[in-house]
């Protein structure tokens, strides 16, 4: 056992000798497996990074809920090109009670409405989505209020102009001074700021009316306050064009009691909306299937990114092979005169896969380290998220090490059957 653990470590020794007499060549040898092991680690932390924030977006709609949304006919759309009066669509306060008393297992409503209107601090001016919602709609969309409160059922009732800012329009519009306590100006009236709430996903991504990109601003205030201040008429104007729409509800959140029953509820919901409605007017988010969805598709893009570098890696092990079969043609003489002086077989096999290994591992260690360094300087540059998982790394070098001893076998094998005697004549 000692004399095995003493001959192997001769070899490894041998094995360091030899790649160092031609370093460039094994730093080129190993640049195939060092970008194929960081490019590995790499694409599999960029993946789970956006798969992750895909994910957390589609939790903070939370996993329980319901969300039905206010969508203008597509034919609408067309007729208001060429008429003026106003188009009337979307869910109402009716459809709210049908759903209310039709579908059992529902224990939270949380209707809103969708505003887009600049927002005023003396000259600072931002155009945001102005939400009335329900005093729980933080609770049943998990929206964190982090300066302040929320307003109360009380100021629900009396329509009181307060209002929460997200923080993205809380940084507009105040970036010298506090906003809580602050007044705002939407149109001719003025609202107190109460409270800031983060700038996450937790709110819808549309007016209600068409697929136009989501404002960074958003200000909520209690729904009886806007449809006082703005009716359920909504007039737009923009260059010389005229729109004007009655929505009573853009949005309704549903809550339900049991996760399994999710679907079930929304396909019910679906049912009774298309049975007292005469047009497709709204549309069913379902953030359960949607979260399914994406954790499908996080699994194919991992093995598609794998598999892209895994062939980088496989184009570095090829790399390996080359210059070993290289090496054993110039080693030749050496090969026999080991051979005569009585080394055996195995002993040949094992002097070039030994080199194979260090080439394959060094280049992985190295690898593992860019691979490591890399996604934090995408972080840090672009700020885009990046997570390295455990296994990510683990697995990237694990190949490495295989793909050395696949990739050297050859090579060693072919020197090992030399004859010695041909071997010795070579010149």
């Amino acid at each position: 056992m000692i004399h095995w653990a003493r001959l192997t470590w001769r070899t490894i020794k041998v094995g360091f000798k030899s790649l160092w007499l031609h370093r460039l060549r094994s730093l080129l040898t190993a640049l195939g497996i060092i970008f194929g092991v960081c490019s590995v680690i790499v694409m599999l932390a960029v993946g789970e990074g956006a798969s992750f924030e895909a994910q957390e977006q589609i939790r903070q709609l939370g996993s329980n809920n319901i969300i039905i949304r206010s969508v203008k006919p597509s034919e609408e759309q067309k007729l208001n090109v060429q008429r003026s009066f106003v188009s009337d669509y979307g869910l109402t306060y009716l459809d709210l009670s049908r759903l209310r008393d039709t579908i059992p297992g529902i224990t939270v409503y949380a209707p809103a409405r969708i505003i887009r209107e600049r927002v005023f601090n003396a000259t600072r001016s931002l155009e945001a989505e102005i939400l009335g919602v329900v005093p729980w709609y933080p609770e049943i969309r998990n929206l964190r209020v982090t300066e302040g409160r929320f307003f109360t059922h009380l100021e629900t009732e009396m329509s009181i102009n307060v209002c929460v800012l997200n923080r993205t329009l809380g940084q507009a519009l105040f970036p010298l001074s506090p906003p809580l306590g602050q007044l705002v100006r939407i149109g001719a009236d003025y609202y107190r700021v109460i409270g800031i709430a983060d700038s996450g996903g937790a709110g819808p991504n549309t007016g209600g009316t068409e697929n136009t990109p989501r404002l960074g601003g958003q200000l909520y205030i209690p729904l009886t306050t806007a449809k006082n201040r703005f009716g359920e008429i909504l007039v737009r104007r923009a260059s010389g064009s005229f729109q004007a729409e009655k929505v009573q509800l853009h949005e309704v959140t549903i809550h339900v009691d049991d996760q399994d029953r999710v679907e079930s509820v929304a396909r019910l919901a679906e049912a009774v909306l298309e049975r007292n409605r005469k047009k497709r007017d709204f549309e069913i988010v379902v953030p359960l299937e949607l979260l399914r969805q994406a954790e499908r598709t996080k699994q194919i893009f991992n093995t598609v990114l794998g598999a892209i570098a895994a062939i980088s890696l496989l184009v570095g092990g090829i790399g390996i092979m080359n210059i070993m079969l290289a090496s054993v043609t110039e080693r030749t003489r050496e090969i026999g005169i080991r051979r005569a002086l009585g080394a055996r077989r195995r002993d040949i096999v094992l002097q070039f896969l030994v080199e194979t290994v260090i080439l394959s591992g060094t280049g992985g260690i190295i690898g593992v380290g860019l691979g490591l360094l890399i996604p934090r300087l995408i972080t840090y540059f672009s700020g885009m998220m990046t997570i390295v998982t455990p296994w990510g790394p683990l697995i990237a070098f694990s190949i490495s090490g295989l793909i050395g001893v696949v990739f050297g076998l050859y090579p060693a094998l072919r020197a090992a059957y030399m004859d010695p005697v041909e071997a010795l004549r070579h010149e």
